[in-house]
């Protein structure tokens, strides 16, 4: 099992990170992005489904941080956040056996955390996916991809890999809240 604590961590304060360069999928030609990694990217149902429906190994969600911060620029516009609103930012790790398969980082406005969704609180380590898929009447924006650097400050220095990685993400309103 992996384990984390914050001194495991040495990327700078979040202001500093090198964030990726997200854009809406029509910026993508089918050259750039392969039928395979498509296939993958823009399958708008519970990854965390598709993951385990694989069967490749037991399946877990890996917590490496969470806590409350100002999320980055280009998220607080995804959600028409505050320049100074914070939120619950929580990075995991989805696990298929012994296998990192996907960081995942979630952003979670302290204006959605009331009512029905004051639950996303306490999520430890529980799919973030399982709760939005089974939550009545959710629904998912568009879907921004990025071609992330596999030495990016973007991820955490223990999953830095020498190949380069997509990226997506997207917005999602449930009971009228947006998360990340």
């Amino acid at each position: 099992p992996l384990a984390h604590s914050p001194a495991d961590d040495t990327r700078a304060p979040c202001s500093r990170f090198q964030e990726p360069h997200w854009l809406p999928l029509q910026h993508f030609s089918a050259c750039q992005l392969p039928a395979r990694e498509r296939n993958w990217l823009l399958d708008d149902g519970s990854l965390t489904r598709r993951l385990t429906d694989q069967g490749r190994g037991v399946f877990r969600v890996l917590r490496l941080s969470q806590g409350w911060q100002v999320p980055r620029a280009s998220e607080r516009r995804l959600l028409g956040m505050s320049q100074r609103q914070v939120a619950i930012v929580r990075e995991v790790v989805l696990q298929q056996g012994s296998h990192q398969v996907v960081f995942a980082r979630s952003v979670l406005p302290l204006s959605s955390l009331g009512g029905r969704l004051a639950h996303l609180r306490r999520l430890q380590n529980k799919p973030l996916g399982d709760i939005l898929f089974r939550s009545a009447g959710m629904r998912r924006g568009p879907f921004e991809l990025a071609r992330i650097a596999g030495d990016s400050s973007y991820l955490p220095r223990r999953l830095r890999q020498q190949e380069a990685a997509w990226g997506r993400r997207s917005r999602f309103e449930v009971y009228g809240h947006n998360i990340m």
